[in-house]
């Protein structure tokens, strides 16, 4: 089975991509490769993030990778925390922090429509292809169930009366932002190997 590397050191999202990828790959993570630094996501936006890490990947390590990027963008919020929304509370990546100051900054905020949107970029033989997963909904006010991580226990995709973290990895999977962006991923990998 041929492996591509993911740039992140996230198990949770390791674990999602081989779910959603069913075999077709194995991904591995950046320890697999020795990667131990931090990778720069100094860009202003998620699209641009999302290639500055897989650029730094590929320059420094020779290997096909593919890194994403994802934003919570909520409406009343003009889109914040987007592009921040890992390190919305300060630099220590900490989801109860970044979850509790969300709660906080909608306080008596009537609209709650949200979306989670999330940017693949793959660097495959050298060449770049994005792709782009999308999920509406809303910021509960109160946080809902153990799985998931990060914004998952106080959103809720359109549709449904259950938080991501109220799901399992399957039913995420199936609807959310990475899993349709993985799922264009893997539809293109399946084209060219």
């Amino acid at each position: 089975m041929p492996s591509i590397v993911f740039a992140t050191r996230n198990q949770n999202k390791i674990k999602e991509a081989n779910a959603a990828l069913n075999g077709a790959f194995e991904i591995i993570g950046l320890d697999a490769v020795g990667c131990e630094e931090e990778l720069p996501e100094t860009s202003p936006t998620i699209e641009e993030n999302a290639l500055e890490k897989a650029r730094y990947v590929h320059r420094h390590y020779q290997v096909d990778c593919f890194s994403e990027d994802t934003g919570l963008e909520v409406e009343a919020l003009d889109g914040a925390p987007g592009v921040y929304s890992a390190r919305y509370a300060g630099p220590a990546n900490d989801a109860e922090a970044n979850m509790t100051l969300l709660l906080s900054n909608l306080k008596g905020v009537e609209n709650r429509k949200a979306r989670f949107r999330t940017v693949i970029a793959l660097i495959l033989d050298g060449k770049e292809h994005t792709f782009e997963g999308v999920v509406n909904g809303q910021v509960i006010h109160i946080k809902k169930g153990r799985g998931g991580f990060g914004y998952d226990p106080i959103f809720m995709p359109d549709g449904y009366n259950r938080t991501f973290a109220q799901m399992t990895v399957e039913e995420k999977n199936a609807i959310s932002h990475r899993g349709q962006a993985i799922a264009k991923l893997k539809a293109f990998l399946e084209e060219v190997k």
